[in-house]
């Protein structure tokens, strides 16, 4: 990786970030919206006293239907340095979180990556990787031994949808090998007595409006690719028009209960029911936190 000719994305965009931004947004420091407590993520993820959520700002992907545009497209945020990075991870387990959630860190791993190295021996609880799964496999080696639990989205099979939606053409072939790496990291899922997890790995799939087919396609590549039962899904019914959506009429409305039930029950079908599915009235804005510098 190289923050000068910067390659840490699959953008490989080249920015010199002590001078500039990368395709991303990022410049030559950590720049997060949010650090706090947040029970809005799976049962063994948030569990009963939250998860530690570190929101980073700027994004790799430019998803037109984005619930955090604000921080994502927008770049709101705060410059921090590696040291208070590690100081913020300790806050919130002083808080009580049961994981670090680094949400959206892809463009920052070397940062990451510093501040982990800082605080190794007094942070205790497992730290979550938080993806859009646009990620390098070269980048996510250098998390090995760092990072307990990756938690992916893995949401095109569709080059055409993911260059339509995301700007990203090639989503499939760097996200399917991502999700690999990912497990070969973690190995299989592991729960403490609590039943809040502890390593493994668990990929989300958001179910956009009028791609039932594509989210199967999905389903089908993680049944024949991952060894079933060993790791989680995270079928997620919640998507809510956002940002752009308005621009693209075909996705600028919620999915069905038709819909979603379609590529749940092939999910059943597959038997990949290790996991977690939402009720279709989780379409919330709600799952939105308050981007406003808490914690920073």
């Amino acid at each position: 990786m190289n923050q000068i000719s910067c390659n840490i994305c699959p953008r490989n965009c080249g920015a010199d970030r002590t001078r500039t931004a990368g395709f991303c947004g990022g410049g030559s420091q950590v720049k997060l919206a949010r650090a706090a407590l947040h029970h809005w993520e799976e049962p063994c993820i948030s569990g009963s006293r939250g998860s530690g959520t570190v929101f980073f700002s700027g994004c790799s992907l430019q998803c037109v239907y984005c619930q955090n545009y604000k921080i994502s497209a927008e770049n709101f945020g705060r410059e921090v340095s590696t040291g208070r990075l590690g100081e913020i991870f300790m806050m919130l387990q002083e808080q009580g979180a049961h994981n670090i959630n680094l949400v959206n860190p892809t463009h920052y791993v070397p940062w990451i990556l510093e501040a982990l190295k800082s605080v190794q021996g007094e942070l205790t609880i497992p730290v979550v990787y938080n993806s859009g799964g646009y990620d390098q496999v070269e980048t996510l080696k250098t998390l090995e031994g760092y990072v307990q639990i990756y938690l992916p989205d893995l949401k095109y099979y569709s080059s055409e949808k993911s260059a339509r939606y995301s700007n990203a053409p090639d989503y499939f072939q760097v996200a399917s090998q991502a999700v690999q790496e990912m497990f070969r990291q973690t190995g299989p899922v592991q729960l403490d007595a609590d039943g809040i997890m502890q390593r493994g790995l668990m990929v989300r799939h958001l179910v956009l409006p009028g791609s039932r087919q594509d989210s199967m396609k999905l389903l089908d590549w993680l049944s024949q690719n991952l060894p079933t039962g060993q790791y989680y899904i995270s079928l997620m019914s919640q998507y809510t028009p956002f940002y752009h959506s308005g621009q693209f009429p075909e996705i600028n409305r919620r999915i069905s209960t038709f819909e979603y039930r379609q590529v749940a029950d092939h999910l059943i079908d597959l038997g990949l029911t290790d996991g977690f599915m939402q009720e279709k009235s989780s379409a919330k804005e709600e799952y939105t936190p308050d981007f406003d510098l808490t914690g920073i």
